[in-house]
């Protein structure tokens, strides 16, 4: 990494923590620090799971349950499970709490006009343009990366959305029917993997394997949502599937897919992967890639 664009990075942090006041112990002028306060705004009106809250926000359990503490003991949140389900545990607002998130809603528009106030009209758009842009260059660090049961909620969502796409986007439209297959049992373990990219908890992307011991792993099911294309997630989740693919003992990568798949197919070529004969009998598939893993 440049030392210049490190110094840049840590510049930007301070004016920003400084600008919104995320030094101070007594955010937007309320009794309690930022953490707290951004806390109250992402459980909401309709409450949230704590699994949930964790996973939206990158927060460890401790700290969490003592961001928690601190907010019951203040009357603006209560803590108790999910009536549906008691092994689930759910955090809400109270009316209190409701009241000062409402609050906290109203001095954030102020800090926001503040900032604007001293600006010309040029000088608000180049701002507003640049914090859209440095928001979205940031997601990629907040995404992060797993294997997930492919019976999951998610999983079978974000494999949903991938079948959708290849409707939409064949010719013929695709029906998963006749495709080869990538079932749960293949991609559970040791049989295979499907990996999930998320932000802020929300699923946004998968790639699934197929793994057969030293032979050439297959990948499978690669999607990404159309809110996170050119941030990077298609080549990540690919170097996370070539990664888990070498761990499991696999010696290359093998892949099918459609002509119509014009962005996939230059990602392929390159991260390396180069056509060959076909090896499956896919009906869907056009071209057929390999790559030898180091």
């Amino acid at each position: 990494m440049n030392p210049s664009d490190i110094s840049q990075i840590r510049s930007f942090n301070r004016t920003v923590a400084e600008g919104i006041g995320a030094l101070n112990d007594r955010f937007l002028g309320r009794a309690r620090p930022m953490g707290e306060s951004h806390l109250l705004w992402e459980i909401g009106a309709q409450g949230a799971d704590l699994r949930l809250l964790r996973e939206r926000l990158g927060l460890d359990s401790g700290y969490l349950s003592r961001t928690l503490g601190s907010l019951e003991r203040q009357g603006l949140v209560l803590v108790d499970a999910r009536p549906d389900d008691r092994r689930v545990r759910r955090a809400r607002l109270t009316q209190k709490g409701r009241e000062e998130r409402e609050a906290l809603e109203r001095l954030s528009d102020a800090m926001a006009c503040g900032m604007l106030a001293p600006l010309s009209e040029g000088q608000r758009r180049r701002l507003i343009a640049a914090m859209a842009e440095v928001e979205r260059l940031l997601q990629p660090s907040l995404t992060h990366f797993a294997i997930e049961n492919p019976a999951s909620e998610d999983a079978q969502w974000c494999i949903g959305q991938y079948f959708a796409e290849l409707d939409a986007r064949f010719d013929a439209g695709f029906d998963p029917s006749i495709s080869l297959s990538a079932d749960a049992l293949e991609l559970t373990a040791p049989n295979g993997a499907l990996i999930v990219a998320r932000l802020r908890g929300a699923a946004i992307g998968c790639v699934a394997l197929k793994l057969h011991g030293k032979s050439a792993a297959e990948l499978k099911r690669m999607w990404v949502s159309a809110s996170a294309r050119g941030l990077g997630v298609g080549q990540r989740l690919l170097e996370e599937a070539e990664r888990h693919a070498r761990q499991s003992g696999a010696k290359a990568v093998r892949l099918e897919t459609n002509k119509a798949l014009s962005e996939a197919i230059g990602l392929y070529r390159r991260s390396g992967y180069v056509k060959v004969a076909p090896f499956s009998v896919e009906p869907y598939a056009d071209h057929w890639f390999e790559k030898r893993l180091r």
